[in-house]
């Protein structure tokens, strides 16, 4: 029986997952998104065209691929709807090439509406949701108050949307927002459901384990570690695992069935949204990383925090995923600093430590820096570690001694080609 190869983030999300899944899908037969919705962005390049997929797993774009949504994701159906039309319109079979589980939540009209009033009640403290409603449908599954895939074709689905409904509504109207026709949004809601009865909905736990048997399979993990409900930065967290263990929840798959896990990070850091962020820069230096970087949601447009390479971060969430093949991305925007850094280390309330502290966001977290010699090569043209500079593989050796591992991948540029494997 073959294993579920994983591929995840390694940092606070904007990794470059799209690109790396959309990368190594043709040595898959089945790419299977396991945690998440539609707050993630992962942006796929080739042909000389982007395409931004959200909930849709990254080997749609292949047409030899079965791609699964899992049921650990969420779904909002009026945000797929458009999605699975856009991507259509690029030329792939969805409907072919993409199945959904039963168990999936669904997010609601009133999910979003929600995360939008919560962030709105608290104000200066909000968390930096991308308010999609992600959090609000999680919170209902726990709460084992959720509306799955499978419901939408059951007789009584109406009765059941309109029971949550009305509770929500409740909700909102204590927490003071009004700003929405529920009408509308009910209206476009229930047409995407429709929409969404002409895929096929499957028991996922069931197709995943057989498919082990003879196809290779790859999990996509969205968001990043640091972004971990349970070990990210708590509470400026997602709402769901997203270090590999949340594979065997998200899919229905047994630990030992985990195979390779491709860990994905930046050559720098980035963070969106609120929350610690110990490496950040709030300096011109920052600023030209997130022009260079172009580091804007692929998603929500907003701006990303921008800082140098966290070494204790990453080794933490190397540790949490038993990553074993790391793949360094956004290479090419180093080019051009006269000084790279790299954080080895915090000075935590005067004591200097390599652990990621229990309360990242009250601690006073100061980073400890090894500079390193800039370069000033272009190098989006590389296609072999050989070709690179010699300062950029001096910042490549310390890191894979410190890390204990080699990096099998470094990507210098946003296109498929822009790849160099070693």
């Amino acid at each position: 029986m073959n294993k579920v190869d994983v591929v995840l983030g390694l940092q606070w999300g904007d990794e470059g997952k799209g690109k790396i899944a959309d990368f190594l899908t043709p040595q898959y037969n089945v790419i299977a998104r396991f945690q998440g919705g539609p707050n993630a962005g992962h942006s796929l390049k080739f042909n000389g065209q982007t395409h931004v997929l959200n909930t849709i797993p990254s080997g749609i774009f292949h047409s030899g691929s079965l791609n699964i949504i899992g049921n650990g994701v969420v779904v909002d159906p009026v945000r797929i709807k458009a999605e699975i039309e856009r991507v259509e319109a690029a030329g792939a079979d969805v409907k072919k090439h993409l199945v959904f589980s039963r168990k999936a939540h669904v997010i609601l009209p009133t999910h979003r509406l929600l995360d939008a009033a919560s962030e709105h009640a608290k104000g200066a403290a909000k968390i930096g949701s991308t308010l999609r409603g992600i959090g609000p449908t999680y919170r209902d599954k726990i709460g084992r108050n959720g509306i799955r895939i499978g419901d939408i074709v059951h007789p009584d689905f109406k009765n059941k949307y309109q029971a949550i409904k009305d509770e929500h509504l409740k909700l909102i109207d204590f927490l003071g927002y009004s700003d929405f026709d529920i009408n509308v949004l009910e209206a476009e809601f229930y047409e995407a459901c429709e929409f969404l009865k002409a895929f096929t909905f499957v028991d996922t736990e069931y197709l995943v384990n057989e498919k082990m048997k003879t196809e290779k399979i790859l999990a996509e993990g969205a968001q990043g570690s640091m972004l971990d409900i349970d070990f990210g930065s708590y509470p400026f967290v997602t709402s769901s695992n997203t270090i590999s263990g949340g594979v065997c929840n998200g899919l229905g798959i047994a630990p030992q069935h985990i195979g390779r896990v491709h860990g994905i990070f930046k050559a720098y850091c980035t963070r969106v949204g609120s929350g610690p962020f110990p490496t950040e820069l709030n300096d011109e230096v920052g600023e030209e990383l997130r022009k260079k970087g172009n580091e804007f949601g692929a998603t929500t447009g907003r701006p990303r925090r921008c800082g140098w390479m966290d070494l204790v971060a990453l080794k933490y969430a190397i540790m949490l995923s038993g990553v074993d093949y790391l793949i360094m991305m956004k290479s090419d925007v180093l080019s051009g600093f006269e000084e790279v850094k790299v954080c080895t280390g915090y000075k935590v309330n005067g004591t200097i430590s390599t652990h990621i502290p229990y309360d990242l966001c009250n601690e006073t977290v100061e980073p400890i820096y090894q500079s390193f010699k800039g370069w000033t090569e272009d190098l989006t043209v590389c296609r072999k570690k050989s070709e690179l500079p010699a300062n950029f593989k001096t910042y490549i050796d310390f890191l894979e001694s410190e890390l204990g591992m080699p990096i099998h991948i470094i990507s210098v540029g946003p296109d498929r080609e822009q790849t160099i494997v070693d």
